[in-house]
């Protein structure tokens, strides 16, 4: 009886670490994970964690996406792109592994980065959309900034020294802006017209 006790504690606990999920709310985002063989129908609001949590590279963009709840569980994600979509608030503050991120032409209001020391970013395109601010000061590998039509008056890059290529134009409000510590830059495009 106790061999038999321990087999199905032993199995019991080895089930439910194959059965976690990661809420999906965005029935679009969640079909887009059905359409790339991450889940499978019908569209129930999740999807198998151990299906996710490895995926290197994701392409969502131009799928009707609002919501990208659940984005959080992608723990291995280098590359983003969720372009083209209807998103207001993104957090990929815990994808510290994320290289990569275009999140362009959506509607967003709120944008948080991963922003512990070590994190991966070295990409970001964040262009058209109805950002205010934009914190990029913890994102110290960023090398490539495309952050153009847009609603905030100031950015501060000046933690950023590997910065080689800024594009943040036009921003009708942009008013202040300190490139003095972005030693490397090469390609600048800032305000209404192209600079150097």
């Amino acid at each position: 009886m106790k061999n038999v006790l321990y087999l199905f504690l032993a199995f019991g606990f080895s089930s439910v670490s194959f059965c976690q999920t990661t809420l999906i709310p965005d029935p679009n985002f969640e079909q887009a994970l059905i359409d790339l063989g991450y889940d499978t129908p019908p569209i129930d609001g999740s999807v198998p964690t151990n299906n996710i949590s490895s995926i290197f590279e994701l392409d969502i963009s131009n799928r009707a996406i609002t919501d990208l709840t659940g984005i959080e569980d992608f723990g291995a994600l280098h590359i983003l792109n969720c372009s083209l979509n209807l998103i207001t608030m993104l957090d990929v503050s815990g994808n510290f592994e994320l290289g990569t991120l275009d999140c362009s032409n959506n509607q967003l209001t709120n944008l948080s980065l991963p922003n512990t020391n070590g994190n991966a970013l070295t990409e970001l395109r964040c262009y058209s959309n109805q950002l205010t601010s934009l914190d990029v000061s913890n994102n110290f590998e960023l090398a490539f900034l495309e952050c153009s039509s847009n609603q905030f008056s100031i950015i501060d890059v000046s933690n950023n020294n590997l910065l080689n290529a800024f594009y943040c134009w036009p921003c009708p409000l942009l008013a202040d802006l300190d490139l003095t510590n972005n030693t490397a830059l090469i390609n600048l495009a800032v305000g209404y017209a192209p600079l150097g």
